[in-house]
């Protein structure tokens, strides 16, 4: 499915004033509306229409978005806007008032970013307990790496690699556990053994059975946005707007996932750094995050230490992409996204707590 209006909010700032309702009468002295119901707001929008050869844009402040003439777009702008502002619901028991931290704990031998060194049961369970202490309100676990032009990894290789990471993680600590796979057999098995999240970078499209085997378990999930096969995604990736394209996906999977028996209210939306999308793809996704809350779901934002970093400032080993993942992050919060996945979490952590103090302008009441 592909709309025809899109609204990306802009004007974003850290709104010190109170909260306006998105119905008040007010609507000329509005500075601003909640930006997902977070500490965030926007006071303006660029509106994007799909325009041959290019996207169409304009931007306006919200005052003329509410009084100006939609036409047939009307029913569909006001839909957005509403999803843009209304707050986000709880995932698995956290709140989204401030950025949560998702740490990566790869128990694979070939990750792009730590191939190897996390891959036995008692490094991953070690480097996970780190992670919580550094400040990771979320561990990822993954025994299958989707790095581009990776191998499919068997289901019992991933198996015994995973499960017993998560049994002895949710022996040892509170953090909410999430399982990166596309495989409805280890959806299953994680969710037994104790995960709190599923995380598929195919949104629960690989595996025939696993929207069915994600709904049963009744754990929130994260959908992700990739182009291709982790093979082959990077080989040739083409879109008419990547930016409104990888919306079209993810609301289209929403949708799906609702269809399935999955509340709303239980999804995440991962819009893929690096799945199926060169440099200009992945710039282009970064600029245009705020767009995503429009979907209605949280966001996640994992581009911690990937290819693009190395890309934009030449550097070839992705453990010294510290401080280009750090960018990333925080331009990620700068625009409303709600959980950032990344390997360096007492880096990120310190990030965020001073960008959030330089945007709120005081160090106070901000835990």
């Amino acid at each position: 499915m592909k709309r025809s209006v899109y609204l990306q909010p802009s004007a974003i700032f850290w709104d010190r004033s109170s909260r306006h309702a998105i119905d008040e009468a007010d609507v000329p002295e509005w500075k601003g509306l909640p930006l997902a119901g977070g500490r965030l707001s926007f006071a303006a929008l660029d509106v994007l229409t799909r325009s041959s050869p290019e996207t169409k844009r304009r931007t306006v402040i919200l005052g003329d978005a509410f009084s100006g003439d939609w036409g047939r777009e009307a029913l569909s702008a006001a839909d957005i806007l509403q999803a843009l502002s209304e707050p986000r619901a709880r995932v698995a028991g956290l709140s989204l008032d401030r950025p949560r931290i998702m740490g990566i704990v790869n128990v694979t031998p070939d990750s792009f970013s730590d191939g190897g060194q996390f891959a036995g049961t008692e490094d991953a369970v070690a480097h996970g307990l780190r992670l919580v202490e550094e400040g990771a309100d979320i561990l990822d676990i993954g025994g299958e790496s989707t790095r581009p032009q990776s191998d499919t990894v068997a289901v019992d290789e991933e198996l015994r690699r995973v499960i017993p990471v998560v049994e002895r993680l949710r022996a040892k600590t509170d953090a909410v556990i999430s399982v990166d796979t596309r495989k409805s057999e280890v959806m299953r098995r994680a969710a037994a053994a104790g995960a709190d999240i599923l995380n598929d970078v195919s949104a629960f499209t690989y595996d025939p059975e696993a929207l069915e085997v994600a709904a049963e378990t009744g754990l929130p999930i994260v959908i992700m946005h990739a182009q291709g096969d982790p093979k082959t995604m990077n080989d040739n990736p083409k879109y008419d707007d990547v930016v409104l394209d990888v919306f079209d996906y993810l609301e289209g999977r929403i949708q799906a996932c609702v269809a399935a028996g999955i509340p709303k209210a239980k999804l995440v939306a991962d819009p893929g750094i690096g799945f199926g999308k060169h440099l200009h793809h992945n710039v282009a996704v970064m600029a245009g995050l705020s767009l995503y809350h429009g979907l209605g779901v949280p966001l996640l934002l994992g581009a911690s230490r990937k290819k693009m970093i190395g890309q934009l400032c030449n550097v070839e080993d992705a453990k010294d992409r510290v401080p280009g993942s750090l960018a990333c992050a925080i331009a990620g919060i700068a625009a409303g996204v709600q959980i950032v996945r990344v390997h360096d979490v007492k880096e990120t952590k310190q990030a965020i707590e001073v960008w959030r103090a330089c945007a709120a302008g005081t160090e106070k009441g901000l835990d």
